[in-house]
């Protein structure tokens, strides 16, 4: 689906459950874990397990958008900015596990 990206699983929200999606990741043989939408005729499995990881990664985005020096891009050096977002990074997951 994405040309130079290797992948197994597509996540994604409901929004996203249309048998164009689901269909074009079936063909490039990746893992459909979208819910399926409450219209659909015959709903599809997913699996749950992995669900679950989406939430971890939209609390680390909202982390990263909170604090203001990244959000802003406030470091003037990118050893400096990267080091801010993987310590963002770390407190959001670990903030998300517990």
């Amino acid at each position: 689906m994405t040309a130079g990206i290797a992948h197994e699983a597509l996540l994604g929200d409901k929004v996203f459950d249309t048998n164009d999606i689901v269909n074009k990741a079936i063909e490039n043989g990746v893992e459909v874990v979208i819910p399926p939408k409450a219209n659909r005729i015959v709903q599809r499995e997913y699996n749950k397990d992995i669900y679950k990881y989406r939430h971890i990664v939209e609390n680390i985005f909202e982390v990263l958008k909170r604090w203001r020096g990244i959000a802003t891009r406030y470091a003037k050096h990118t050893k400096s900015f990267l080091a801010a977002v993987q310590i963002a990074c770390s407190v959001g997951y670990v903030k998300s596990i517990l």
